[in-house]
C-alpha cells in the first residue's frame, strides 16, 4: 500500500512538473486561484523574472494492471469504447449503455453515441492529442479515478474515468467530461 502511494505521489509530482503551470496544468487541475489582495496598502507585485519554461519532465511509467493501463488504450486506438470486444473493461452503469447503444446501431436505427467519447467529441488530431495529453490517476481502496487532459485546436479537454475493482481486475464503470458536462451513465441509448 505504501509503494502505491509513493508511486502516486511521485506520479503527481512529475506530472505537476511537467504541466508547469501553463493551459494544460489549467486544464487538468482548475484554474489557479485570483491574486488576492491585501487592501490598497499593499506592496504592488514585482514581477517575475523572465525565464526559460523548464523541460518536462518525463512521464511516470504506467504500471501493468493500474486504472490509468486500463484507460490508455483508449488514447492509443480512439474509438475503442465502442468496440464489444472491449466490454471486458466496463461494467454498469457504462456497459449497460454500450451493450444498448450496440443494440440500437444494429437494430438500424442510429447511433447513440459519439464515436470519440474518449477525446470529449473534440476533433480528432492524434499529433495533438500525443503531445498534450496528461493523466493522472487517485486510488481510494477498491475505487479509482483517471483524469485525462489534453488540448485539440486550442481548446482544453478534461476526461474523468471512473473505475471499481472486480475481482482484483480494474474496470470502467462511467466516463465524466467535465468541460463536455456529459456522462456516459446519463445516456439514454433506446
Amino acid at each position: 500500500m505504501l509503494r502505491r502511494l509513493l508511486l502516486a505521489l511521485s506520479s503527481l509530482s512529475m506530472l505537476a512538473a511537467g504541466l508547469n503551470g501553463g493551459a494544460c496544468a489549467q486544464g487538468l487541475f482548475g484554474s489557479p486561484p485570483p491574486n488576492a489582495s491585501s487592501g490598497d496598502n499593499a506592496p504592488a507585485a514585482t514581477p517575475a523574472p523572465e525565464t526559460k519554461p523548464a523541460e518536462p519532465a518525463p512521464a511516470a511509467p504506467v504500471l501493468p494492471g493500474s486504472p490509468t493501463a486500463v484507460v490508455k488504450p483508449f488514447y492509443e486506438h480512439l474509438g475503442l469504447e465502442l468496440d464489444p470486444a472491449q466490454r471486458k473493461n466496463f461494467i454498469d452503469p457504462a456497459k449497460s449503455v454500450l451493450d444498448k447503444s450496440d443494440a440500437l446501431r444494429a437494430s438500424g436505427q442510429g447511433e447513440c453515441l459519439d464515436p470519440n467519447m474518449a477525446l470529449d467529441n473534440a476533433e480528432y488530431d492524434k499529433l495533438a492529442i500525443d503531445r498534450s495529453l496528461k493523466t493522472i490517476e487517485a486510488v481510494k481502496g477498491d475505487e479509482a479515478k483517471v483524469v485525462a487532459a489534453f488540448v485539440v485546436a486550442g481548446n482544453q479537454h478534461r476526461l474523468e474515468w471512473k473505475l471499481k475493482k472486480v475481482g482484483g481486475t480494474w474496470k470502467i464503470f462511467d466516463l465524466l467530461s467535465v468541460t463536455g458536462e456529459w456522462a456516459l451513465s446519463q445516456y439514454q441509448c433506446e
